[in-house]
């Protein structure tokens, strides 16, 4: 499956994931989910939304996620984030509370990250669609191949990344980042479920942006 839409850069560095068996059997799930009536979100305009809004050269820091939303209009291709005027989903909301108990920034009102995404913020989640109203109804069908591909890649960046891994299953990609100068930061998934067991507190906004200016890049605005 070579006509695969998704960013000039990204299309280029992950190349040869398009004509692996396991990509090809990961096309043909979701065509015949569709087929079966399922809805499946993100939209399919969306799905590699995170690689356009932050094309290859220009991801400074990585946060990954796990699989996308699954409520109705919530999910649009970036981990995490949802468009302008849909609730902040909780994991998102303990996100703008960590964001203020550690930088003082106020949360906004809109939970679209867009602006992080633009600024080199790659907002990866480990699957990259879902069923509706299903959480991991889309776990190992091919998505965690590719986005482990994604990884790889972005360990062979020469400038420093970092790597922010929330959860168990952000955390099984760190044996892909291998390169000493990039920086791993980990804690549990911002979920109500797990926020209290390491999340709050890890001060990773200004870990982040102290790493980037350490390395005479320009820091986040959260």
């Amino acid at each position: 499956m070579t006509d695969i839409k998704i960013e000039d850069t990204w299309k280029e560095v992950l190349k040869n994931e398009f004509s692996q068996p396991y990509f090809d059997g990961l096309a043909m799930f979701l065509k015949q989910e569709k087929a079966n009536k399922k809805i499946i979100y993100p939209k399919g305009s969306e799905i590699f939304n995170a690689y356009y809004q932050t094309p290859y050269p220009n991801v400074r820091v990585v946060i990954l996620g796990q699989d996308p939303y699954h409520g109705e209009g919530q999910a649009h291709g970036l981990a995490f984030s949802v468009n302008d005027g849909v609730a902040l989903p909780p994991s998102l909301k303990n996100i703008y509370k960590e964001i203020q108990d550690d930088l003082g920034i106020e949360p906004p009102k809109s939970g679209n990250l867009t602006r992080w995404a633009k600024q080199g913020v790659f907002l990866l989640n480990t699957c990259l669609t879902v069923e509706k109203d299903k959480a991991f109804s889309h776990k190992d069908k091919g998505w965690e191949k590719f986005t482990d591909a994604t990884i790889k890649a972005l360990n062979e960046k020469k400038e420093p990344v970092v790597f922010i891994l929330w959860g168990k299953p952000a955390q099984s990609k760190e044996k892909f980042i291998t390169n000493p100068h990039h920086l791993v930061l980990k804690a549990a998934h911002p979920s109500p479920l797990s926020a209290n067991n390491g999340f709050f507190g890890c001060k990773h906004f200004s870990k982040t942006n102290q790493f980037l200016v350490q390395q005479g890049l320009t820091p986040i605005e959260w």
